[in-house]
């Protein structure tokens, strides 16, 4: 780097009214910046995906990046200065939540396909598993056990299932009867046994638990199920561990040559409903990959696809630029709810939606929960949101969604594959190893450091977006990942083995 470094070879200006900047590489002391109307000179080292001052920021004075309010500064700020949580909160700001009806436009298919499992009814499956659900923590271990006793060199004579997986959580009783934690719980457990991806499904319970194994399985007609009704097990009547784990695995084994009837064929991209998530986000995360994603979430819909997005306090601050595109009034007015609701425990339990970012996220350049919702909203593209779902609802239907989740990643995905989603795309810029045994879960790095510093976990590179590739180019390749892991290929994280301790059911309610 030269000392007069152009300035859009070392920093982005997101927007001609911030005024910071963004760091390409770490920034020194010294150096020399061309900016608009002249140079700046670097008075302290700026962390590379941090923000730079453009010019001198007074105390009280709004700071914004993409053109929005992200904050107050607490001192003054000399140019060339670094701006960060020791100079800059959130401070008492608000954003204006204007209602703005667009007409969602018609699918417009490109004859894309991809190749799944077709469902006698509702969207395809991306992938043909036999699930065995526990409904409480109590039977777990049975269910772990069950799908154990399947690993892949077992099932090489089945070459159509893609698996034999457990589903385990830890919760189920010792919760208010008809509380929040119980009704999201059942949903969720209902849902899955006739999630896309779930061809077969095998429920164990204990038998005293306060959710029975009878209350959370899904009521299919003889149509839908063509002899894939959900099966059940409960420990206390089966005579104990070993016994029901013996019936499951004869279960199992009853179902696997029927399963593996079932052979990929093409579907339109129609059939895709994809999780829209970011996990340990970075100040690249809204310049990269989350705007990528949110291209790629715009061509699934234009197909007549479905993305949905999440994490209510991580679109908080956000909120307007959803409000502003809505199908309908009713709409946005669901979603002020759901934020109205997270604001109200917010204030009854003592805590600020601020505290969002993590340590990780302010470490890779993010300072307040506005600056980091501006970018998880990007994950969303440009299209109407037409509806807005509570935690775990099956969402119908395609075009954009939101459901109301937590920010914690396993139970907010817990929450969008519940609601019938066969595929995730997560972006991360500081490093995320999570992996959905449900959905594949392709993990996007928002920069390159990531992808070379994480080869066996990351499946696509945004951070090529900050190298050359132009967005047409990223845009095909990642849509090009998608379609192919859609047809079977495996994510990365699928390799590792899939998961059994990553569905996490939200459990608002105290612990009796």
């Amino acid at each position: 780097m030269t000392e007069e470094a152009p300035l859009q070879n070392c920093t982005i200006h997101l927007h001609p009214d911030d005024p910071i900047v963004i760091a390409r590489c770490e920034l020194l002391p010294g150096m020399k910046l061309a900016v608009p109307g002249g140079t700046i000179k670097v008075s302290e080292t700026v962390p590379a995906g941090h923000k730079l001052a453009l010019r001198d920021i007074l105390p009280g004075e709004e700071v914004r990046r993409y053109g929005y309010f992200i904050g107050k500064a607490t001192a003054f700020i000399q140019a060339g200065s670094w701006v960060h949580s020791h100079n800059l909160e959130l401070g008492d700001g608000a954003v204006e939540r204007a209602i703005r009806v667009v007409e969602p436009g018609k699918p417009a298919t490109s004859g894309k396909t991809f190749m799944g499992y077709a469902r006698p009814a509702g969207r395809a499956g991306v992938r043909n598993l036999i699930a065995v659900i526990s409904t409480v923590t109590c039977s777990a271990h049975v269910a772990s056990q069950i799908a154990r006793a399947f690993p892949p060199e077992r099932l090489k004579t089945y070459p159509n299932v893609d698996g034999v997986i457990a589903i385990v959580h830890h919760t189920g009783c010792s919760m208010p009867q008809g509380g929040l934690s119980q009704v999201y719980l059942r949903r969720l457990l209902t849902n899955l046994g006739r999630h896309p991806n779930i061809a077969a499904a095998v429920y164990v319970g204990l038998g005293c638990e306060v959710m029975q194994v009878e209350d959370c399985q899904p009521v299919f007609s003889v149509e839908e199920v063509k002899g894939f009704a959900p099966r059940s097990l409960v420990i206390q009547e089966q005579g104990g561990f070993q016994k029901t784990v013996a019936a499951g695995i004869e279960l199992v084994e009853q179902l696997l040559p029927q399963v593996n009837d079932l052979q990929r064929s093409p579907q339109p991209l129609s059939e895709l409903g994809v999780a829209l998530q970011c996990g340990g986000s970075d100040g690249w995360s809204g310049i990269t990959a989350n705007p990528l994603v949110g291209r790629i979430s715009d061509l699934l819909v234009r197909e007549g696809g479905t993305a949905v997005l999440a994490e209510t306090p991580e679109i908080y601050g956000a909120e307007h630029l959803l409000t502003s595109r809505v199908s309908a009034v009713e709409v946005a007015e669901k979603l002020m709810r759901r934020i109205a609701w997270w604001e109200g425990e917010a204030k009854r339990r003592g805590f600020s939606l601020d505290n969002n970012p993590t340590p990780g996220n302010k470490r890779g350049g993010l300072t307040t929960i506005f600056e980091k919702s501006l970018g998880a909203v990007a994950k969303a593209g440009s299209s109407p949101l037409r509806g807005v779902y509570e935690y775990g609802e099956w969402v119908e239907g395609g075009g954009l969604a939101f459901m109301d989740t937590p920010g914690n990643d396993p139970i907010s995905v817990t929450g969008q594959v519940a609601g019938g989603c066969n595929l995730i795309l997560f972006t991360t810029g500081r490093g995320s190893v999570y992996g959905s045994a449900v959905a594949p879960c392709i993990k996007i790095a928002t920069n390159t450091r990531l992808a070379e510093s994480m080869p066996d976990d990351m499946d696509f590179n945004a951070g090529q977006l900050l190298e050359g590739t132009g967005w047409e180019d990223a845009t095909q390749a990642l849509l090009d990942r998608v379609i192919a892991v859609a047809s079977g290929q495996r994510t990365l994280s699928e390799t590792h083995g899939r998961s059994e301790l990553e569905f996490v059911p939200w459990q608002p309610d105290e612990v009796l």
